[in-house]
């Protein structure tokens, strides 16, 4: 699956992507996945992953889990420069439009408690607070809130 929206080409990442994947991560993240966890994740079954490039930049991308008909969001991270811009909307809305034609049913994701950007895009998208788990982040000490949407 592959979508050009302006100068940015969003389509699904393989193990070829991985050392980009991690670099993003680097960029977004205090605790970021390593290079070995990036690449280890693209032989699981059940991980998938779309990115949205600029030429051979990777500037977002979006992770997750899928068992049966349920899915999870790992990790939506996008650099900080090109923040603001859509790019969080368009891969959630490509991973959750992927995610109706695996025949998922229920979306949840953990999200840092004062990640008001973040918080405010998934609950544009339907997803509510379902629970929350205390001090879940570390460097720093943070709640997360998770969050679920039913796709069906």
């Amino acid at each position: 699956m592959g979508v050009e929206e302006g100068s940015y080409a969003c389509r699904r990442l393989g193990v070829s992507d991985a050392a980009s994947m991690h670099g993003l991560e680097t960029s977004c993240f205090s605790l970021p996945w390593t290079s070995e966890q990036c690449a280890l994740a693209f032989r699981r079954p059940s991980f998938a992953a779309f990115g949205l490039y600029s030429g051979e930049m990777l500037v977002a991308y979006i992770s997750f889990y899928h068992v049966v008909d349920e899915m999870e969001i790992l990790n939506l991270a996008v650099l900080p420069e090109e923040r603001r811009k859509g790019h969080g909307r368009l891969l959630l809305s490509t991973a959750l439009q992927a995610g109706r034609k695996m025949g998922i049913r229920k979306v949840w994701l953990e999200v840092r408690e004062h990640n008001v950007p973040a918080r405010a895009l998934y609950a544009s998208l339907g997803f509510t607070q379902s629970g929350r788990r205390k001090n879940y982040y570390r460097d720093p000490c943070e709640d997360a809130f998770i969050l679920t949407a039913s796709l069906s």
